[in-house]
C-alpha cells in the first residue's frame, strides 16, 4: 500500500517537473529511446544549460536510431527556444509529429509550428520590401544624376547666348566663363551668330531585364534612333549596367 501512494504521488509531481524543464514532454514517452546513451546525456546537459552540447548529443541519438521521435522534439525544442532558429525548429517538429501522429501534445506541437512559420513569413516579407525600396532607391539616383546633367548642360549653352549677345547675368561670372563660338566680319560690321544649342548629353544604365525596345519607348524614341546613337550596340546582348546614349530627339 506504502509502495502505491509512493507512485500516485510521483506520478502527480512529474507534470510540474517537465513544465519546469522548459518544453513539455511527449506523452506517452518512448521508453527505448530515452534510455539511449547520448539521449541521456543530452537531457544532463539542457538541465546544465549547455544546449551547444545538448544539441550535439540529441543530434547523436538521431544517428544511432533515426527514428528516435523523443530525439526530433528536445531538438525541436531547443532551436525554438534556445538557439532562435525557426526554421530548424518546424523541421525538427514535422518529424515528431510524422513518428508519433497520435501523441497527446500533438495538437500543441502543431501551434507551435504555426506560430514558427508565422515568424518566418514575417522576416521573408520583409526582406522582399527591403530590396523593393533598394531598387526604387537606385532609379531615384539615377534619375537625379540625369537631371543634373541635363541642368548643367542647359546652364552652360544659357551663358554662352548671354556671351554671344552681349547680355550677360548676374554679376560678372557669365562673361569670364562665356566664349563666342564664331567671329563676327569686321568689313560689314555684322555681329557673329549664336551657336545653336548643344544637344543634351543623356545616358542610361541598363538594368536587369531590359531591352533596346523597352529602353527606346521609355525615352519616347524610335529603335533606330537609339541604334543610331549606339553604333556599337546589340539589341539582343545588351548588359546589366551598360551604359547607352540617349538622343534628344528620335529622328
Amino acid at each position: 500500500m506504502t509502495f502505491s501512494v509512493g507512485l500516485f504521488r510521483s506520478m502527480l509531481a512529474l507534470p510540474a517537473i517537465l513544465v519546469l524543464s522548459g518544453c513539455l514532454r511527449s506523452a506517452p514517452v518512448q521508453l527505448d529511446e530515452e534510455k539511449e546513451s547520448h539521449f541521456l546525456l543530452g537531457r544532463t546537459r539542457v538541465s546544465a544549460m549547455d544546449y551547444d552540447g545538448a544539441v550535439e548529443s540529441f543530434e547523436k541519438a538521431l544517428e544511432v536510431n533515426p527514428g528516435s521521435g523523443a530525439a526530433h522534439f528536445e531538438l525541436a525544442c531547443l532551436f525554438e527556444r534556445r538557439e532562435a532558429d525557426a526554421a530548424t525548429a518546424i523541421y525538427h517538429y514535422q518529424r515528431f509529429l510524422k513518428l508519433r501522429p497520435k501523441a497527446e501534445n500533438a495538437e500543441t506541437v502543431k501551434q507551435h509550428i504555426l506560430a514558427l512559420k508565422q515568424e518566418l513569413a514575417k522576416t521573408v516579407s520583409l526582406g522582399v520590401v527591403t530590396e523593393r525600396q533598394q531598387r526604387e532607391f537606385e532609379r531615384l539616383v539615377e534619375e537625379n544624376r540625369r537631371l543634373n546633367e541635363e541642368v548643367q548642360t542647359w546652364r552652360a549653352f544659357s551663358l554662352r547666348l548671354q556671351g554671344s549677345t552681349n547680355q550677360p547675368g548676374a554679376g560678372s561670372v557669365a562673361p569670364r566663363l562665356a566664349k563666342p563660338s564664331a567671329v563676327g566680319n569686321p568689313a560689314t560690321n555684322t555681329p557673329a551668330a549664336p551657336s545653336p544649342p548643344p544637344a543634351l548629353v543623356r545616358t542610361h544604365t541598363v538594368k536587369s531585364g531590359e531591352t533596346a525596345a523597352v529602353i527606346a519607348r521609355k525615352y519616347g524614341l524610335k529603335l533606330e534612333a537609339l541604334r543610331a546613337a549606339n553604333p556599337r550596340m546589340e539589341p539582343r546582348k545588351l548588359r546589366t549596367g551598360q551604359t547607352l546614349n540617349i538622343p534628344a530627339t528620335s529622328p
